[in-house]
């Protein structure tokens, strides 16, 4: 073709640029953080993307008791200017686009991050980036929530009307609809509860701002999605969510202007679908996900971060990251796909499936409204969500959905992945929560501390008025003071919160297909019967991991098992897991941990059940857990262990109720 005949139709007159290419990553210390960030910024990587520990995420210092074993494990511990600034070391950030996975600390995080810039003789007005933000999703799916919802969504709106202004590249909130499909979300749930936070988002910062910067306001809106291995109908999911999207500017905000209207949107491809089991086969599935997000140009990602294959093991090495980072680079520069128009435009079968999606979310959002809005619907989604992860567990246990290498094609070759003595994965340094307590320390005994008094009494005083929370808090950042003080002097002024767990709203079992539920039915009733009281189970989760799923899925199965069952939802120290054990009366307790701190908080649980002199309830254990670690525990008194390997709960509620008969000496069944 000479340059000057005409690009045909079915071609792009020149390939699209490629989406911006993160890494989620963080680990251990902000030094060692920023070495693998530079390395991987070396390799290609064109954004940052910041994972922070569990304690930053929920506004602890190192020091506090609930950050015990949670330190730098998921994350990197940022508790003052000082860790952000060797965090972003000879990183430019006038350059850099940088998403930080943070939400109930967003504010926080962002004054430190402007601090750091300030630092680096750059100002707030040239940072780009993202803070997540999204607070509704923590209630529902993620739990890394410290406030309550009303003044948490003040703080949300506080922020975007102060980014818009002062920091107007910035994009104040991701509406996070990613941890909803982790929690089990079908595509219409998960397109209806976003909608709907975006929608109480909206409404709040509405009141906040005048009318005329609402449209600026949309435009700094941005998402952060999931897509699953259902390539096809993950795409249509997000045609359908630019649809109304577009719909809500123009007919709810009057946004005139169709570029503030366009659906911006980063992506994590789905990590509930990676598997422990021929860990091998998560790589194809990561990149077919990817597809989902980057076939049709018109509902294209901005932003995309991949998993590692090996993240339902555990924490991924940097090996495993760049491999990540591989697939996108081949996918953007070795393939086609940046080369043509939208190549589902005019097709029957995607036109038919957004127009399903459309026409549930459309429902669905109805109901959510009809409860008072996200906010006041959180109970309502949350059971929900619950119940749609059930139904997917149901489905994997059945058969009828299959999944390879854990319940269809299981046979298999030993994996070289695995082989190394390290598992496949990275282990965080016991010695890094001891040396980052010291350095909080040391931080606060060489800082003003009067400046910081000051700072945080008028963090205080903004709190209990109607005053923009941003300004107070950049000052308490930039006087030195730490994550936990700003976040506890929030918890004073705001008061303390527990979200709903989903689990007493959850439906009742359905139909018995194939009479295995009846069959433990009657063993929990034999059991309880020599008992001489109904079984009773206590499901923990201790430390900071607000990943609940598990969890609340244990404690809906005990229940449709005839179990009585004790679940306070997340957050719990050893001390209060103990000394409900003991009030309640329970004859097993099981913990789920999927953040790493197993190895800490396990034995911890078990010396305080010995404490309150009930040592010989049987304590069994879930989560991602190394075979080596699992050996420990098993040594340390745990009774049984299970992985994500171990899907099939209904072998679970067997295993749990021949313990319970064997440690109370009920003879075993015939």
């Amino acid at each position: 073709m000479s340059e000057d005949a005409p690009t045909p139709s079915h071609r792009l007159p020149e390939k699209d640029r490629p989406w911006m290419m993160r890494t989620y990553a963080g680990h251990s210390t902000a030094e060692k953080s920023n070495a693998l960030y530079r390395g991987n910024l070396a390799k290609g990587q064109t954004g940052l993307s910041i994972a922070f520990d569990l304690p930053t995420q929920t506004g602890y210092d190192a020091d506090h008791e609930l950050a015990r074993g949670e330190v730098g494990k998921v994350g990197v511990p940022v508790a003052h200017k000082g860790d952000m600034k060797a965090l972003l070391d000879g990183i430019p950030l006038d350059k850099m686009n940088t998403s930080m996975t943070i939400n109930a600390t967003a504010a926080w995080l962002l004054a430190l991050y402007i601090v750091t810039a300030e630092d680096q003789g750059v100002s707030q007005a040239q940072l780009q980036g993202t803070t997540q933000n999204d607070i509704i999703k923590e209630y529902l799916s993620r739990g890394t929530y410290a406030f309550p919802p009303g003044p948490s969504m003040r703080l949300i709106a506080d922020m975007v009307a102060y980014t818009v202004e002062e920091v107007p590249k910035w994009n104040p909130i991701n509406i996070c609809s990613y941890h909803l499909q982790e929690a089990g979300a079908t595509p219409v749930q998960e397109i209806a509860y976003a909608m709907s936070t975006a929608i109480a988002v909206l409404d709040e910062v509405r009141e906040r701002v005048p009318a005329e910067l609402m449209g600026r306001v949309f435009s700094r809106i941005s998402f952060f999605v999931n897509a699953g291995v259902r390539f096809i109908e993950e795409h249509a999911k997000l045609r359908a969510m630019g649809v109304l999207w577009d719909q809500l500017g123009r007919e709810r905000y009057g946004v005139e202007d169709p570029k503030q209207r366009r659906f911006r949107y980063g992506v994590q491809v789905n990590s509930l679908g990676l598997t422990e089991a021929q860990p091998e086969n998560n790589v194809q599935r990561i990149v077919l996900e990817a597809l989902a997000v980057t076939l049709g140009r018109d509902a294209r990602a901005r932003a995309l971060q991949l998993p590692a294959w090996n993240e339902a093991l555990g924490l991924p090495r940097p090996w495993d990251q760049q491999w990540s980072l591989r697939l996108q680079q081949v996918l953007a520069f070795e393939t086609d796909l940046l080369e043509y128009p939208d190549i589902f435009e005019g097709s029957v079968v995607m036109d038919g499936l957004v127009g399903e999606l459309l026409d549930g979310a459309r429902a669905e959002m109805a109901i959510v409204a009809e409860h008072g809005g996200a906010v006041e619907a959180v109970p309502y989604m949350k059971a929900a969500l619950v119940e749609s992860h059930r139904e997917r567990i149901r489905r994997i246990e059945s058969g009828e959905m299959k999944v390879v290498g854990q319940n269809v094609y299981t046979e298999t070759e030993p994996s070289p992945l695995t082989a190394d003595n390290d598992g496949g994965i990275m282990t965080v340094d016991p010695d890094v929560e001891r040396h980052q307590r010291e350095a909080v320390a040391a931080w606060r005994a060489q800082r003003d501390q009067g400046a910081v008094d000051a700072a945080l009494a008028e963090v205080a005083r903004v709190a209990g008025s109607d005053e923009n929370i941003m300004p107070a808090t950049i000052a308490a950042a930039r006087a030195g003071a730490t994550t936990g003080e700003w976040a506890q002097t929030l918890r004073d002024a705001f008061g303390q919160y527990r979200g709903p767990t989903g689990v007493g709203e959850a439906a009742g079992a359905g139909p018995d297909a194939d009479g295995s539920l009846e069959q433990i039915r009657d063993e929990v009733e034999r059991v309880s019967d020599g008992l001489g009281r109904r079984l009773k189970i206590l499901v923990g989760k201790p430390g900071l991991d607000g990943h609940s799923n598990g969890a609340e899925q244990i404690a809906v199965a005990a229940r449709d098992a005839g179990m009585e069952v004790v679940y306070e939802g997340i957050r719990l120290t050893p001390a209060q897991i103990s000394a409900s054990a003991l009030q309640e009366g329970v004859h097993v307790v099981g913990l789920s941990i999927l953040s790493g701190s197993h190895r800490e908080l396990i034995p911890s649980v078990i010396e305080a059940l010995r404490e309150a002199g009930i040592g010989d309830v049987p304590v069994v254990v879930g989560g991602i857990i190394p075979p080596a670690d699992e050996r420990e525990l098993l040594a340390a008194g745990v009774a049984a262990v299970y992985t994500p390997k171990d899907f099939d709960i209904t072998r679970i509620m067997r295993d749990i109720t021949a313990l319970v008969a064997q440690r109370n000496g009920v003879a075993a069944s015939a």
